[in-house]
């Protein structure tokens, strides 16, 4: 059976529903402080790193500086994750075992910071991965590639193994995560979730992860490079 040499995940909206935390977060910190922000400004920033979002919460009147906004939104987020569960999206979990079971590298490369990602991995029990980019441990963030790159290079550093970045596949949700994968020069699946994903070269657009298979998942890689050439 052929597999990826090793798969890069995005976590908020990718893996796991995050983004109604998220919203909840942001709508509640703004609320109290008597300033605009709605369903609407919460999709709008899908995808986009903590710094961006939390300047533009600023920008609509929110009298705390960039830091301050996100180490609330995270530390409400982690606390929504401890308390209620992991929220999986569907077929996230089901793949990222059957990755595991088969030996597939696996990194996590997502613009949430430490905090939550760590909260994530205490709730599901063990770490399933041999790599970790948060935000707050790389710059710049998505859409830009540094992101997918340094999670590759951490991946290869921590198994020895060469990982070939052609047979290697990034999952995501949005657009500014598919933009970063494929500029990493990664094959990407995007999983729309809150917002539509624009298609480009190098991305494969499925509606779920649900049925989705090692095997799968090394077709799409394969399906990726018979399109681009």
């Amino acid at each position: 059976m052929q597999v990826p040499a090793a798969v890069l995940w995005d976590m908020d909206g990718t893996l796991i529903d995050s983004d109604p935390l998220w919203g909840r977060a942001e709508i509640s910190l703004m609320q109290r402080a008597g300033a605009p922000w709605t369903q609407q400004d919460v999709e709008d920033f899908v995808g986009a790193s903590l710094p961006t979002a939390a300047a533009k919460m600023r920008d609509a009147g929110l009298d705390l500086s960039v830091r301050q906004i996100i180490d609330h939104l995270i530390t409400e987020v982690a606390a929504g994750v401890r308390e209620h569960g992991i929220p999986w999206r569907p077929g996230a979990r089901e793949l990222l075992e059957a990755l595991s079971e088969a030996g597939v590298p696996q990194a996590l490369v997502t613009m949430s910071e430490t905090p939550l990602s760590s909260a994530f991995i205490e709730v599901l029990g063990h770490n399933p991965f041999q790599a970790i980019v948060t935000g707050d441990t790389v710059h710049p963030h998505k859409p830009e590639p540094e992101p997918y790159l340094q999670g590759l290079r951490l991946l290869r550093e921590a198994t020895g193994l060469e990982l070939p970045a052609e047979r290697v596949i990034a999952i995501e949700d949005s657009t500014p995560g598919t933009t970063s994968a494929v500029n990493a020069g990664l094959a990407t699946l995007g999983i729309p979730h809150t917002a539509a994903i624009t298609g480009r070269d190098g991305l494969i657009i499925r509606e779920t992860l649900t049925g989705m298979t090692p095997a799968r998942l090394a077709e799409i890689i394969a399906l990726v490079h018979a399109t681009a050439n």
